[in-house]
């Protein structure tokens, strides 16, 4: 399968995509899933140099996405598949994307969201988007680095989101 795996994380490529779940997954590719960073230009090109020189890096819309993961484009890579938000992420897998499981990594406090984990704040628009992403049978878990406990997202959600 091309996707190796699917993560939420508002700070999309950083060091902690490079180093710690890159190799460990074993992906050759990753694909930044993001509207406004693919048509940014300067923000194309840092995140190009930021990974290593072996690593594939596109920058597709949500739209271009779809197109290229249905039309078979990435099927000879091992993709980490990164998206700012979780609203992204369904917009995706409804177009046509088969996702079995989504890493949240990073969803960070800003004002009008509520901290839940280490690194994971939603509001009530992220709430609803992830619980429809799991009724359609894709697993959420959170964890940052890979080698992290698996934690459910809708347990999260239950348990600290009132």
């Amino acid at each position: 399968m091309p996707i190796v795996i699917a993560r939420i994380d508002d700070r999309l490529v950083h060091g902690q995509v490079v180093e710690g779940w890159l190799r460990v997954i074993n992906a050759n590719c990753i694909v930044v899933v993001n509207d406004s960073v693919a048509g940014d230009e300067m923000q194309r090109a840092l995140y190009s140099i930021s990974v290593p020189s072996d690593i594939r890096i596109e920058c597709l819309t949500v739209d271009d996405a779809v197109k290229n993961f249905t039309r078979g484009v990435f099927d000879k890579f091992n993709a980490l598949v990164l998206f700012s938000r979780p609203a992204d992420v369904l917009k995706f897998i409804k177009g046509g994307v088969k996702l079995v499981s989504v890493n949240v990594g990073g969803l960070h406090f800003s004002p009008g969201k509520k901290q839940i984990s280490k690194g994971f704040s939603v509001d009530d628009n992220d709430v609803a988007v992830l619980r429809e992403i799991a009724n359609m049978g894709v697993e959420l878990e959170a964890r940052v680095l890979p080698r992290e406990e698996h934690v459910k997202v809708l347990d999260l959600i239950e348990k600290h989101y009132k």
